[in-house]
């Protein structure tokens, strides 16, 4: 019989001699984030799943510079407490915030963060070095995350689902302080640098790829859906013709220019313009509904899938994913017993979206925009809804 992880069973109980043990949970993450000048580090190219990073380019990032100060952490932490032993995947790892306190808090878990911002991914492999062979930080998008957990499995010489489970998945959705914070990256209105917002800035086209060449009506559907902003077409027609426009501090001033002196006084008049910017850059949402149904089909029964978002587009893709996997694709009518056969996949641990207490959102203001959802996977054996 397989040994399963179970709360009762840590890590080094599998069932495995001692060294077969030691390769099921991987190699040491300090060879790539450490003293070893000769081991992969963070910052060269192409990002692939199981792809080192190396030094040269993104060098100066570290996880100093690269703070994360871990939204919602007590929440997640509480999620994951009932989990037995097992991987964990923290599908967007950022400066590692999350992911230590949960090794900290679990000796019986073991974590693959996976991210596309080269610094994130630096930062991160030098704040988990000290979990050694616990940790492994990969350069990845998180809709590889199929792949990632193949290459990881394959890695480690483990196949076996209910040897090796993947207990928990974690998405930490939206922009990172420090991408914020750093004005060479683009992200922010509120500092001066290139137009810019590529998490990962060696992939695909710039916002000012973006700005300078869609057409008009387009940038008017982009601005009011992903930016949910009444006065797109004011804008578009702007940022049309101030063009070409290369700075985010001048891109911010002419979207000022195009609202009203009222609409300017309530928060500044740029921030839904570059989020929408952000969003179309990066994929983030298009990326996003098969990254979350690949997370639950990836998880042990049991598991669970936390995701934190931080626009209500965001959010609405996670509600629609997790409604979808909790009802196994019913068709049926509201209110009448199943027909059709659908399984569910999981359940809710969540009804509706959780948000920061206020003394968080007070402390944090990243936080104040946060909604998490939460679902548990259910067994394959689970009866169909009736």
């Amino acid at each position: 019989m397989s040994a399963v992880l179970s709360p009762s069973r840590p890590v080094t109980d599998l069932g495995f001699p001692p060294d077969a043990a030691k390769l099921a949970f991987g190699s040491s993450l300090s060879a790539n984030a450490g003293g070893d000048d000769s081991a992969p580090r963070a910052g060269a190219a192409s990002g692939g799943p199981g792809e080192s990073v190396p030094a040269g380019a993104r060098a100066g990032a570290s996880a100093g510079r690269f703070a994360h100060e871990p939204v919602m952490l007590t929440e997640v932490l509480a999620l994951f407490a009932p989990l037995g032993g097992g991987l964990v995947i923290d599908a967007t790892v950022g400066g590692g915030g999350h992911a230590q306190a949960i090794l900290e808090r679990r000796s019986d878990l073991c974590l693959l963060g996976l991210d596309r911002d080269p610094e994130a991914v630096a930062a991160a492999r030098e704040r988990l070095a000290r979990f050694g062979e616990r940790a492994r930080v990969e350069r990845a998008r998180f809709d590889r995350l199929s792949d990632a957990l193949a290459a990881e499995r394959a890695r480690r010489g483990v196949a076996d689902r209910a040897v090796f489970p993947l207990v928990a998945v974690l998405f930490d959705l939206g922009v990172s302080s420090h991408q914020l914070d750093v004005a060479e990256r683009g992200f922010s209105y509120r500092h001066g640098g290139p137009l810019d917002m590529r998490m990962d800035p060696e992939v695909g086209p710039s916002a000012a790829d973006v700005v300078n060449g869609w057409g008009e009506a387009r940038l008017a559907a982009l601005f009011a859906e992903h930016g949910e902003e009444r006065f797109a077409r004011r804008i578009a027609r702007a940022v049309v013709a101030a063009r070409p426009l290369f700075r985010t501090d001048v891109l911010a001033e002419v979207v000022a220019g195009a609202l009203p002196a009222a609409v300017r006084r309530r928060g500044h008049p740029a921030r839904r313009v570059f989020q929408a910017l952000r969003v179309a850059v990066n994929e983030e949402l298009e990326q996003l509904p098969g990254a979350i149904d690949d997370a639950i089909a990836a998880l042990a029964p049991g598991g669970r899938c936390v995701v934190l978002a931080y626009h209500s587009g965001e959010d609405r893709i996670v509600k629609e994913r997790f409604r979808q996997a909790a009802t196994g694709g019913c068709v049926c009518p509201p209110g009448l017993p199943c027909g059709c056969g659908a399984r569910p996949l999981v359940r809710l641990l969540t009804r509706s979206s959780r948000q920061a207490n206020s003394e968080e959102k007070a402390a944090n203001p990243r936080a104040d925009a946060a909604r998490l959802r939460a679902v548990e996977r259910l067994d394959e054996t689970e009866e169909p809804l009736s």
